[in-house]
């Protein structure tokens, strides 16, 4: 069908099957800021917002922000700079990391990403600095040649869609500080410091068509908001759908309004800023922002949802405290396989997908060995498990617990259910009872198996699952149980 730019018409666009069933992308944040790649070790971004909230943007752990973090003499960022570059200015880093493209190999990362089981691949193009990793005919007007030579974003789209994998991008479109460069401190500063010029609004909109052209993205995934008003937003919306009709766009497009306008003033936004303060105190998780009228799916940062969500979602988050690298951050801080394995197939069972950054180094253009091998870690238990991973579907019930009281997720398909216990027993066997919604009737004593554990014995009576493993439980963070034919997606 042919979309209109309205409301109305938009809302008829749906979640794509294909990405209801990827279930898993990877997030690569990659610019200018890798080179420097320092953040402050103030732990996760979490706590920074609730324990240093009046410097919440200058301690954040995000190494993508480190040229507003060293526009503060007193900050940690600038402090490192000053031992490390002397007096150089952030544009100076364009020619390390200009240079550093001459060991890019995007078929090695594209081969990568397939090895880990990624079913689609998002790339920043553009973050708050404004630089654009293709060579953008829409110049912009406060920073010359603020863009690589190289077209970064069509050799990885080629690269990426040569091995299967879907290809997005992203777009800071909400923040820009070749446009706004007014240092930020706090929350508030931060989302009252959207660009408000005509001269920005038709830049983000000719940059991001200019992407729609350059590669159909099969995600539009901008970052903050979005500059201009509702109407030219369901038009570009619109244009794009045409282009691409099974294509995404995420939620972080609010465009100006009552509450942003408010931010601009400096009395307002210190008043909120206390009562946001206490608030905040003692969270443990980013809040996630309202949706805007429309979108195809809702992005929390580094948290998911406690409950299965009726719209689709996508956690995203980085393997540590940073989405970009971060050559100071402790091992400890990067994601454990189980931590990872765990957490993803939670968000599955809940109708979510993950996107799981990496932060390639700026000195090479190489993903860090670290994060690589969690990567290939990740996609081995993906090919042992990935039937009940792949084109499944939130269960009615998504939460269950075995006898020992492993926890356990459920996923389903249309002929099949599957029980994944997250853990590994302490004996050489599990107890379960499907939970009580699950309707046999008129069903017949079906085999079930263990996925990746040919020799397990599993044995069904009624609602109860007894699964027998010879020589001690598998060794790997979860395992799924697939149960033939009973199960129905609700």
């Amino acid at each position: 069908m042919g979309y209109s730019p309205s409301l109305a018409s938009l809302k008829q666009h749906p979640v794509p099957t294909w990405y209801d069933d990827a279930k898993f992308g990877i997030f690569i944040h990659w610019g200018l800021f890798s080179v420097p790649a320092f953040a402050p070790q103030c732990g996760s971004i979490h706590e920074v917002l609730a324990q240093n909230y009046d410097d919440f943007v200058v301690h954040t752990p995000y190494t993508e922000w480190y040229q507003n973090a060293v526009r503060f003499p007193d900050s940690p960022s600038a402090e490192y700079h000053r031992k490390t570059y002397g007096d150089q200015p952030y544009a100076d880093f364009r020619k390390p990391f200009g240079d550093s493209l001459a060991h890019w190999d995007p078929d090695a990362w594209a081969d990568l990403f397939a090895e880990a089981g990624a079913r689609y691949v998002v790339l920043v193009t553009k973050h708050h600095d404004g630089y654009c990793l293709w060579p953008s005919q829409v110049a912009n007007p406060n920073q010359e040649g603020w863009t690589t030579a190289r077209d970064l974003v069509s050799e990885l789209a080629r690269s990426v869609r040569s091995r299967g994998l879907r290809f997005g991008v992203y777009y800071s479109g909400g923040i820009d500080w070749s446009f706004n460069p007014e240092p930020l401190r706090t929350a508030t500063e931060f989302m009252a410091s959207i660009p408000d010029s005509e001269s920005y609004r038709d830049y983000a909109d000719r940059q991001v068509r200019e992407l729609i052209d350059l590669v159909e993205p099969d995600i539009l995934w901008n970052d903050i908001a979005w500059p201009t008003e509702p109407p030219r937003l369901w038009r570009l919306f619109a244009d794009y759908y045409n282009a691409v009709p099974e294509g995404l766009v995420n939620d972080r497009w609010a465009t100006p309004n009552a509450v942003t306008r408010m931010l601009r003033n400096r009395v307002l936004r210190g008043l909120i800023d206390r009562i946001a303060k206490r608030w905040v105190r003692g969270k443990t998780e980013i809040p996630t922002p309202p949706p805007p009228p429309h979108c195809d799916y809702r992005t929390p940062e580094y948290t998911s949802y406690s409950t299965t969500r009726r719209k689709k979602w996508e956690c995203v988050r980085g393997m540590g405290n940073s989405f970009a690298y971060n050559r100071f951050e402790p091992p400890d801080a990067t994601l454990s396989l189980e931590e990872l394995v765990h957490s993803f197939v939670d968000m599955v069972a809940k109708n979510g997908n993950l996107l799981l950054n990496v932060g390639p180094r700026g000195e090479d253009a190489a993903i860090p060995e670290h994060q690589s091998e969690r990567l290939r870690e990740f996609g081995a238990w993906l090919r042992r498990n990935g039937s009940a991973i792949y084109a499944t579907r939130p269960f009615s019930e998504a939460e269950g617990r075995t006898e020992e009281g492993l926890p356990v997720r459920y996923t389903a398909k249309p002929d099949r259910l599957y029980a994944i216990v997250l853990g590994t027993p302490s004996r050489e066997s599990i107890e379960l009872v499907l939970p009580e919604n699950l309707s046999l009737e008129g069903q017949s004593e079906v085999p079930c198996s263990v996925l990746g554990v040919p020799e397990a014995k599993v044995l069904r009576e009624g609602k109860r699952i007894h699964v027998e493993l010879p020589g001690g439980a598998p060794t790997q963070p979860a395992f799924a149980i697939e149960i033939p034919r009973i199960a129905k997606t609700p």
